[in-house]
């Protein structure tokens, strides 16, 4: 095994945050995307979004004498249609940079583990050497 190669490999920095690295990336529709995702996959999304539900056909079922989407809530139809056709592509737009990262993520892991596995062949073979003088040591004490 050549040293040479291995002592650039050691001292060559292979990790980076991909994190800040992707951060630093990020366009501005980028950045909405992520926390349009970020909040659309959330219990106080799911639970607001219910309770304008709950509210409009409510309010259009019992409070408004002409009410302005009578049943069967046309309108809210339409609305919560545009809504998830709007936001299906965008939260699909986020996993899509999340999986690029971690596909970033794997092939740091990769390199780190390759360079590890290169550095333990190094020190087995050191250690195999190391053996190989004290076995020479030995020999020579008991044969004076």
């Amino acid at each position: 095994m050549e040293k040479q190669p291995l002592k650039g490999l050691v001292k060559e920095k292979r990790v980076v945050n991909i994190n800040q690295i992707h951060q630093e990336n990020r366009t501005f529709g980028e950045r909405v995307s992520d926390v349009l995702a970020q909040k659309a996959g959330s219990w106080g999304f799911i639970l607001s979004f219910l309770f304008l539900l709950v509210a409009w056909i409510f309010l259009n079922s019992l409070i408004l004498k002409k009410p302005l989407d009578p049943y069967p809530f046309i309108l809210l139809n339409l609305i919560l249609s545009c809504i998830a056709a709007l936001q299906a592509p965008i939260i699909m737009m986020s996993q899509r940079r999340q999986e690029e990262k971690d596909r970033i993520r794997s092939e740091q892991d990769y390199l780190i583990d390759q360079k590890a596995e290169l550095l333990l062949e190094e020190v087995y073979h050191l250690m195999l050497e190391l053996k190989q003088d004290v076995d020479q040591l030995k020999q020579t004490k008991s044969n004076p």
